[in-house]
């Protein structure tokens, strides 16, 4: 008795087509999901820690923007274009183009003093928080 099933191709097209979103390029290097940047947020009583994940990425090619308590950052990996004659892509898995991600944290950040790290494929931010401003008293003349 034979242990070999019979494959057919549009049954991984159907399998779960109503639970996750369509990938026409799945195993071809044509994906349409790009990978979501992974992030860490934990807070301290004066800053906020921020660790993205970032794999592969170029140092000059990620920006972090700051407007208050809205964190927003963007990288963008270009397509490696190198085939040497005689050689040919047979098959492409790795990952080009833009990734973002923006998040609101609890409290104004004080972009003078926030500090930004990249090494190993993990971007670590040091956001220290603003200041809280004093109520002011005024007197009735």
């Amino acid at each position: 008795m034979s242990n070999i099933i019979r494959r057919d191709p549009l049954d991984d097209f159907f399998r779960g087509f109503f639970v996750r979103p369509v990938d026409f390029g799945a195993g071809t290097g044509l994906s349409a999901e790009a990978p979501q940047m992974r992030v860490d947020v934990k807070e301290t009583a004066e800053s906020y820690e921020v660790h993205a994940e970032l794999p592969g990425m170029k140092k000059e090619d990620i920006h972090v923007h700051i407007d208050g308590p809205v964190i927003s950052i963007s990288a963008e990996r270009k397509q490696e274009k190198e085939v040497k004659e005689g050689e040919r892509v047979l098959r492409t898995e790795r990952y080009f183009g833009k990734v973002s991600r923006s998040f609101q944290l609890g409290q104004d950040v004080d972009e003078a003093k926030a500090t930004a790290r990249f090494a190993d494929g993990v971007l670590a931010l040091t956001l220290p928080k603003k200041a809280e401003a004093q109520a002011k008293r005024l007197t009735i003349d």
